[in-house]
């Protein structure tokens, strides 16, 4: 929760206190305390932040290079690709997030095809050098994906994969 919202609800609480003890009537204190349980309720209820998570990209089909990023920035769940990203053009790329910690292990090179059900597409590749932030969908459950991946997804290939560590 938001530090601004939890100052208001503990000043709403204090002046509920306070006109408690004028009225000397427990019914305001009662509605103090089921306000500041409902903000202690609402605090619960919001998703964990996101521990920072990192890797470099190692290529794959095509050189790449950089380091991949995800954080927690205004309560959102953010993948980052620094500024020294770098990876070939080709049609159909796209960054996906992959279950696996070593995706080249489980494909045969030259090619490193992925499979589906192993990985989910974030958003097409913006641009193939430099910075880009890409905003992850808010239901998605980060702890179930270890890597970061460039994908041409027409023909299947892997450009490079970052592995996430903490």
């Amino acid at each position: 929760m938001r530090p601004q919202f939890v100052v208001l609800g503990l000043m709403t609480l204090l002046v509920m206190i306070e006109g408690a003890i004028a009225e000397q009537s427990p019914l305001p204190a009662i509605q103090a305390i089921s306000a500041f349980a409902a903000i202690k309720l609402a605090q619960t209820k919001q998703s964990k932040p996101v521990s920072p998570r990192s890797g470099q990209f190692v290529s794959a089909e095509h050189p790449t290079q950089g380091m991949a990023r995800i954080i927690n920035r205004d309560g959102k769940q953010i993948l980052e690709f620094d500024g020294a990203f770098k990876t070939d053009a080709r049609p159909d790329l796209v960054v996906a997030l992959h279950r696996s910690s070593n995706v080249l292990a489980g494909t045969v090179p030259p090619a490193y095809p992925l499979k589906e059900g192993e990985y989910v597409v974030i958003a097409p590749l913006k641009k193939t050098s430099g910075t880009q932030i890409y905003t992850l969908p808010s239901n998605l459950k980060l702890e179930n994906y270890k890597s970061v991946v460039v994908w041409c997804r027409r023909f299947n290939a892997t450009f490079g994969v970052a592995t996430l560590a903490q």
